[in-house]
């Protein structure tokens, strides 16, 4: 091999490379069946330093390949301390793994993240999350033809048994259904016959959706419900009042009331979700990087709301009902709520991931509206020797 074609691994260190690792997915896949790029601007917010709120209580170091002189594969490996604290173990991460078909490659970007990794005192890679699990995570291995939805990474077929030929193995495994929404679409019988909305034997139940004035108030019961409710399950890392201040801002410019549901209790929160339009759906067509006139487009869809699919970002259950019969169908009770508010908007179709593989009564659930999953996510272990 000439010199000159040798594969380089290289820190990022400069605004130009931080600009290269941001875009480089879009560079790789162009043309690929089943890949549309994200916006570079979306992407900025999930992996820039002065974007994200991830650099409050983590650190990471971003490497790109190089092959002569040209990029063909980035990676990220990060340290969260909140993860190492809720957790109990030094567990650090990689993310952001793209690259093209060529073993060499997919090895030294891993062999790069796992050295950093190891000298930052952890004991195991897992990943991809980027750049935490309150971010993109896992590794698709199904459904690379399905539509694109808002923070739902794609990935080549090769990707994954080129991570695993470098000593990755499963560690958890995530799915993501689509359901039909709108007029037509059914939902009533998610939700048992005994339970109504109003007064009652279970008390005052309610619901509501986001109020726009109160955003930040309502955002923080969003959280603290959210993280109430799923503190017990696998590689769950709270979500914190910055990331939910920057998902907010994020997303305030298309959110509207129904896309928020609060149910309550008494007057007390009980249950939450929070679904999100689908970017794509305005902007799949106008590339990672739009010209001026795209830019114009885009503002223009924005406004008239032209989307027709819509993602559920967060769903919980106060833990003050497990075990009760109230909170065995309060999820239920959310989603036809969202649901049933999606007929005065625009959309045909609500995605709900990432779901534990393991969670088999919310998937039991959602099968009774869509029997398959359509995407499946995979998140990989390896430990590390010293």
């Amino acid at each position: 091999m000439n010199e000159a074609d040798q594969l380089v691994i290289t820190p990022v260190s400069s605004f130009r490379q931080m600009s290269l690792f941001i875009r480089l997915p879009r560079l790789l896949y162009a043309g690929l069946p089943g890949y549309v790029p994200p916006l570079d601007m979306e992407q900025k917010d999930l992996l820039h330093p002065r974007k994200t709120a991830f650099f409050r209580h983590g650190r990471a170091r971003y490497f790109l390949a190089m092959r002569a002189g040209k990029p063909v594969g980035r990676i990220s490996a990060q340290v969260d301390d909140l993860a190492i604290e809720t957790l109990g173990e030094n567990i650090g991460f990689f993310g952001a793994l793209d690259a093209v078909d060529d073993a060499s490659v997919v090895s030294a970007l891993l062999d790069a993240a796992c050295a950093w990794l190891r000298r930052q005192g952890m004991d195991t890679a897992r990943g991809p999350f980027t750049l935490n699990a309150n971010g993109e995570l896992g590794m698709m291995i199904e459904g690379h033809r399905a539509p694109p939805m808002i923070a739902m990474p794609w990935h080549p077929h090769w990707l994954p048994p080129l991570v695993e030929a470098c000593g990755f193995a499963k560690a958890m495994d995530f799915v993501a259904y689509q359901m039909e929404t709108g007029p037509g679409a059914e939902q009533a019988h998610l939700v048992p016959s005994g339970l109504r909305l109003g007064e009652g034997r279970l008390g005052s139940i309610t619901t509501r959706g986001i109020r726009r004035r109160q955003i930040a108030e309502d955002g923080e019961i969003l959280r603290r419900l959210y993280n109430d409710a799923w503190r017990n399950n696998w590689g769950f890392v709270p979500l914190t009042q910055d990331e939910m201040t920057g998902m907010i801002r994020q997303m305030r410019p298309i959110l509207k009331s129904e896309h928020f549901v609060l149910i309550e209790q008494d007057g007390e929160p009980v249950a939450v979700a929070l679904v999100v339009p689908n970017l794509y759906d305005i902007a799949g067509d106008l590339g990672g990087a739009p010209t001026p006139l795209g830019w114009v487009k885009l503002a223009e869809r924005l406004v008239r709301h032209r989307f027709h699919s819509a993602r559920v970002i967060l769903l919980g259950v106060s833990s003050k009902l497990e075990g009760t019969a109230l909170g065995a169908i309060m999820p239920a009770q959310a989603i036809a709520e969202l649901m049933r508010r999606g007929r005065s908007l625009p959309y045909r179709m609500v995605e709900m991931g990432w779901i534990l593989e393991t969670n088999l009564p919310m998937r039991r659930l959602i099968e009774r509206l869509a029997p398959e999953p359509c995407k499946r996510y995979r998140v990989y272990d390896r430990v590390l020797g010293r």
